[in-house]
């Protein structure tokens, strides 16, 4: 029965300090483009052509 009275300050601290690392992060405007990320992670990239590797013996400057 003694645990509990360590175990609810405990429980009540990390709740607090997960509660300011929210509330920090919505300050720092983490949550503010949310379909933006999700559009970017898709479609980033996308103008960069694939990677060949070359063949044995040439040059990159003999593939263009």
């Amino acid at each position: 029965m003694s645990g509990v009275f360590y175990l609810i300050p405990l429980s009540l601290g990390l709740g607090a300090v997960g509660l300011g690392l929210f509330l920090w992060s919505l300050r720092a405007g983490q949550y503010e483009d949310l379909d933006g990320a999700a559009e970017r992670i898709l479609f980033e990239g996308d103008d960069i052509p694939p990677h060949h590797p070359l063949p044995p013996g040439s040059t990159p400057q003999s593939r263009a």
